[in-house]
């Protein structure tokens, strides 16, 4: 339900690209995303190849699916992704074969066995107008909203990311290419969609030119969202033309208010510029998710809540309040790994909503707390009313449906931290630890 009010249902963009790749060369191929269906895996035996995505987070459910699969069937299991591109040996526990970085490359070769080592390094796609678009035909689990990547890679590298270190270096789809392909979303009858670039509004240009074809060729969509920073709201240009096109919902990493957590984290952005941006994407009614995260070494709870105050100030259509993880692959990882500061290895947890580390200026129970007032403040009752107001009843109710939901989460999570033994909000509270760097 939460997925629903947050936005539309979609799939991961890679394996239904990897699909196609297989699909085109005569196999019968399926595509399944469980995060919306649970999926009866019993009746899906007659295969020989699972390829399994994992990011950390699924990991530890990928594995034990893999496992699962490798008990129940004599089908070969194949695993990628973020996840196993940075641990492929951990993968390998679990899979015949694990393909480390963008498979495009490989996937043919390793299905009809011309590629048989068991971790495959796979070479970047240097032409991204190589790939094909993704079938949806494809896709056996709900879907309302089609994604598309227009870019690969980011041109910056802030410390926590992880999906920069895989989709490296930067490159960029033709325009004509990425029109095609939201040309037969169109011919396919989505009606939202998502530009899945972890930084859309990087060559400001090229967007103006996809938004112009867009506005000229019926290709605006119900609603599409996209991923940028704050230095989008310098182009008044390219706002216009992005208000025109439809592509109206953006999520900025808003991060801190506290500069020097900014600097720490390799942002490169400035307070008095989060501050001019989001007043400026009020006035092109471009709804902003403003992403904050939690954690940073030189915040304290009075810096998070200065960031919180500040996206309710600015009427932020969404927050999105996430812990400091640390990523496997990731620079933040490998300091942490230093420091002895990661307490905690299971997966399953690295999803940015559960502690996984000793921070400097709280402790992991006060920061675990923090994330959940964040969401608690923020999700007002009456706040529905200002965002139907700005924005139209029907997101004024899904923020309403919002706001519900993180009073039913919030409680629910304080119960099972205070009650519920084994749970991992259980074990954060009541764990003896102390700040990091504090003698013990």
């Amino acid at each position: 339900m939460g997925n629903m009010l947050y936005g539309h249902s979609n799939a991961v963009t890679g394996p239904l690209i990897l699909g196609q790749i297989l699909k085109e060369a005569g196999y019968d191929v399926s595509v399944y995303e469980e995060l919306y269906k649970d999926i009866d895996y019993s009746k899906i035996n007659d295969v020989d190849f699972y390829c399994i995505y994992t990011m950390t987070s699924n990991a530890t459910r990928a594995y034990f699916l893999a496992d699962k699969l490798h008990e129940e069937t004599k089908a070969r299991v194949i695993i990628g992704g973020m996840h196993a591109t940075v641990m492929p040996e951990e993968a390998l526990i679990h899979a015949d074969q694990i393909v480390i970085g963008e498979a495009e490359t490989v996937i043919l070769d390793i299905v009809e066995g011309k590629i048989t080592d068991k971790i495959v390094h796979a070479n970047y796609l240097k032409n991204l107008d190589d790939a094909p678009f993704p079938d949806y035909s494809m896709l056996k689990t709900p879907c309302e909203c089609a994604n598309v990547m227009t870019t690969r890679g980011c041109p910056f590298s802030c410390s926590f990311c992880s999906t920069s270190r895989m989709f490296y270096p930067y490159r960029e789809r033709s325009i004509n290419s990425v029109i095609d392909e939201l040309k037969s979303y169109k011919d396919a009858g989505f009606k939202y969609v998502n530009f899945e670039d972890d930084n859309f509004t990087a060559n400001k240009e090229r967007v103006k030119e996809i938004c112009r074809r867009m506005i000229a060729e019926g290709l605006v969509f119900n609603e599409t969202f996209f991923f940028g920073r704050i230095d989008l709201a310098k182009d008044v240009e390219m706002l216009e033309l992005l208000q025109k096109a439809g592509i109206t919902r953006v999520l900025i990493g808003i991060e801190s208010l506290n500069q020097e957590s900014l600097d720490l984290i390799n942002k490169h952005q400035n307070v008095s510029d989060i501050e001019r941006c989001a007043e400026t994407l009020s006035r092109y009614k471009i709804r902003l998710i403003a992403s904050i995260v939690l954690g940073i070494d030189t915040d304290d709870k009075n810096d998070l809540k200065r960031s919180i105050d500040f996206a309710k100030k600015i009427n932020a259509y969404q927050l999105q309040p996430a812990i400091l993880t640390p990523f496997p692959g990731t620079p933040l990882y490998e300091q942490y790994e230093r420091e002895n500061r990661i307490i905690s290895k299971d997966w399953e947890y690295f999803d940015m909503m559960h502690v996984n580390f000793l921070p400097k200026k709280m402790t992991s129970w006060e920061l675990q707390k923090q994330f959940l007032i964040a969401n608690w403040r923020f999700y007002s009752f009456f706040s529905a009313f200002k965002i139907g107001k700005r924005f139209g009843i029907n997101f004024g109710l899904r923020r309403l449906g919002l706001w519900f939901l993180t009073r039913i989460a919030t409680l629910a999570a304080l119960f099972s931290a205070t009650f519920i033994k084994g749970t991992q909000l259980y074990k954060l509270k009541h764990m003896k630890d102390k700040l990091y760097g504090e003698e013990k």
